[in-house]
């Protein structure tokens, strides 16, 4: 992958630092993003001297704006972006649900993803030899949600209509754009699954959990495919976790 550059948002920890050092490990220069600085910088001294850490809001447009100016003046081009930043609010039943819990879900999950596919698209669109790949982190929660998690849901559903968009609208710039729904990959963010998740049927156990580094994996495989091949879903997920069977 000598010369190909990908960029991943919320890479300083989970998936997306599983990501990014797994792209640096297949020869990729990689811009991390996300808000935490000392986050980012810890990942980019793991992932070698390929690395640039550029601290982002993607909710702030000027701010994502800034990441794409900083990636391109450093590398001068962009083949791939994994938009992975995203947010899991407060479990809670829909009749319950603030505003505020609602409106900062939209704003990371869809919001944040379409600032950067947007700036990403118009870079790929631009640059010599044109044409690029994004890929969406959707989550199983864009085919099936867990309970009371109404937010989240809606957001990765629409995500999958983003992916699908950009993807039909990129078909005549060399853009390719998929999707890889992730099951309980094991992370600070699903920490509590192994201990006791609510389910369908209003019990509580313990989930499955895999490793981060086959999520990794599986977005290396994404990334390496020539523009001329597309992975527009790819499902991962643990073995055994409830998710087939769920509701």
């Amino acid at each position: 992958m000598a010369g190909r550059v990908a960029m991943v948002t919320g890479a300083g920890s989970g998936i997306g630092r599983a990501v990014a050092l797994g792209l640096a490990a297949a020869g990729y220069g990689v811009v991390l993003a996300g808000r935490r600085r000392d986050a980012l910088e810890a990942v980019a001294a793991e992932a070698g001297a390929s690395a640039l850490a550029v601290p982002t809001d993607v909710t702030v447009e000027s701010e994502v704006e800034a990441l794409f100016a900083a990636a391109i003046e450093r590398f001068g081009r962009l083949d791939v972006l994994f938009n992975n930043a995203g947010i899991f609010p407060r479990a809670a039943p829909i009749d319950v649900i603030t505003l505020a819990d609602w409106r900062a879900s939209v704003e990371v999950n869809l919001t944040g993803v379409f600032l950067c596919t947007r700036a990403a698209f118009r870079q790929m669109k631009a640059q010599d030899p044109r044409g690029g790949r994004i890929i969406n982190n959707g989550s199983i929660s864009a085919q099936v949600p867990r309970p009371h998690s109404a937010p989240y849901a809606a957001t990765k559903h629409a995500l999958t209509g983003l992916t699908k968009a950009t993807a039909l609208d990129g078909r005549a710039h060399d853009i390719a754009c998929g999707q890889i729904d992730i099951g309980n990959a094991a992370t600070e963010m699903t920490h509590d699954f192994a201990k006791g998740m609510l389910q369908a049927d209003g019990s509580l156990r313990p989930e499955p959990m895999m490793e981060a580094r086959h999520v990794a994996e599986a977005v290396v495989y994404m990334a390496g495919l020539p523009l001329s091949a597309n992975v527009p879903f790819l499902t991962i997920a643990a073995t055994a976790m409830p998710f087939l069977g769920r509701g």
